[in-house]
């Protein structure tokens, strides 16, 4: 009788591994193109496009006040009151800061089926500009903190939600409005029906630069000079130009000056901890950026404030030197908590999300066109970690100034970007076959938008009214 081959160890964590991540078996091929976008098309008969345009919030919403003091939780609690204050400063402020509130009305809107790698917070303000290991000024989106994989349709809707919070905010009428999210569906779909003929690996090599031809988002010439200032803005957004503004050089070398809240010392331990945390980090990065690491050394690290839902989560920002003063590197430490979509998706598909840190710079690499050289993960005691560079070239087109044409041209490059992001790790084909090349889904979410937007206003009004009334506030915290 003949023995029994033994399996070796690493066949069997081979054979593990691909046993818990089924789904990214590599070399599954694909379908001939017209076969996946007629499956894409046969899902509107299951879930018609129209369907996508009609919204009522849940009898069972616990309340939208409810779900922001819940998010509270496991916050520095003395940044609260600052989190609360910039959420409460308008409606759009508000919408940035409540992602856990969409998340919770997304989950009962209607689903198609198809999923990828979503960003879970694509309002207009989380796309950019940033620089490529190249040096280039790309714009992409550039936030991932609530990156999971679920629905496209939750990043589409957040986003023309957003279109119409900031539009209503820049005094555009419902005409208008409307106008400005069909133009950002229309973007959307534009891109899908392009991208399902490229090459996979073409789709991964698109990038959109705004200051060259032919680029995959070709500046409108009314909002070119809009652009180009905010392009040649990123590109002083160094690691040298930020030195000066927030260190200066002692007795005891560089340091950081205190500006509270925004950046504040740490003390002995908390620096031992991040600097322990980044050693760690290290490790996650590529080996031949390890080398590159390995070359600079710590200076200081201070605790820094950043964003509007951010606010209360542990951030901290290590300042390092490598060839002299005159190389220094911001690493921001950023806490990775669980994403407002968690509890609705499926966490168990990859390994990723064993890990919060390692589910945002998972979230990154697939989505963004050229990553950051510096992005990994880590831990501090029992709470995760990402970390990237704090100063790589970033920009933002100022949205609060545009209107008109500049306006739609801009989300319109958004809805764009967004199809491009989504095509990255999913097959766009049956996506563009259910988005199809009319205005149907335009129109519906077009209506989605304004009846969120006035509930975006609603609950704006219902946070700063809990916000005057501390007693509420407490309450709702548990307190």
């Amino acid at each position: 009788m003949t023995a029994r081959k033994k399996s070796t160890p690493s066949a069997r964590n081979y054979q593990a591994a691909i046993t818990r991540r089924e789904s990214l078996i590599p070399f599954n091929g694909e379908l001939p193109i017209e076969e996946r976008r007629a499956k894409g098309k046969a899902l509107r008969s299951k879930v018609p496009r129209e369907a996508h345009g009609k919204w009522s919030r849940s009898s069972n919403f616990p309340g939208a006040v409810k779900i922001v003091m819940a998010g509270n939780k496991g916050r520095v609690a003395e940044y609260i009151p600052l989190r609360l204050a910039r959420m409460a400063a308008s409606p759009f402020a508000f919408y940035r800061g409540a992602a856990a509130v969409m998340a919770y009305d997304l989950s009962a809107t209607p689903k198609t089926g198809i999923e990828a790698v979503i960003d879970g917070d694509a309002h207009i303000n989380n796309f950019g500009l940033y620089g490529t290991p190249q040096r280039d000024v790309i714009f992409d989106l550039n936030d991932f903190d609530e990156a999971v994989i679920g629905p496209w349709e939750w990043d589409l809707k957040r986003l023309t939600a957003s279109v119409n919070v900031a539009a209503r905010e820049n005094g555009l009428n419902r005409r208008e409005r409307d106008a400005a999210v069909r133009q950002c569906v229309s973007g959307y779909r534009a891109n899908l029906n392009r991208l399902q003929t490229f090459g996979i690996l073409e789709t991964w090599y698109l990038h959109a630069y705004p200051g060259r031809e032919n680029p995959l988002v070709k500046v409108d010439p009314k909002s070119r000079a809009i652009w180009a200032k905010s392009m040649a803005k990123a590109q002083q957004q160094t690691n040298d130009a930020l030195l000066n503004k927030i260190a200066e050089k002692t007795a005891k070398g560089w340091r950081f000056r205190d500006d509270p809240p925004i950046l504040t010392r740490v003390d002995a331990a908390t620096r031992k901890s991040v600097e322990k945390a980044l050693y760690n980090y290290a490790l996650t990065l590529p080996r031949e950026r390890q080398f590159m690491l390995s070359r600079y050394r710590i200076a200081d690290v201070a605790h820094r404030i950043v964003g509007v839902g951010s606010v209360g989560n542990r951030a901290y920002l290590a300042l390092l030197f490598g060839n002299g003063d005159n190389d220094p590197l911001f690493l921001q430490v950023k806490e990775a908590i669980t994403p407002a979509a968690g509890r609705f998706v499926n966490r168990s598909k990859t390994d990723e999300f064993s890990h919060e840190g390692k589910r945002v710079v998972m979230g990154q690499r697939a989505l963004q066109a050229s990553t950051d050289v510096m992005l990994g993960w880590t831990q501090i005691g029992d709470k995760p970690y990402f970390v990237r560079q704090m100063k790589n070239m970033k920009g933002a087109i100022p949205v609060e100034w545009l209107s008109g044409r500049a306006f739609n041209f801009y989300v319109w490059a958004c809805g764009a970007i967004l199809a491009r992001a989504h095509a990255r790790s999913t097959d766009v084909a049956p996506l563009a076959g259910y988005c199809g090349n009319s205005s149907v889904l335009d129109d519906a979410l077009a209506d989605w938008a304004e009846a969120y937007g006035d509930q975006t206003v609603l609950d704006h009004a219902a946070l700063v009214d809990a916000v005057k009334d501390n007693r509420a506030v407490q309450e709702m915290m548990g307190k």
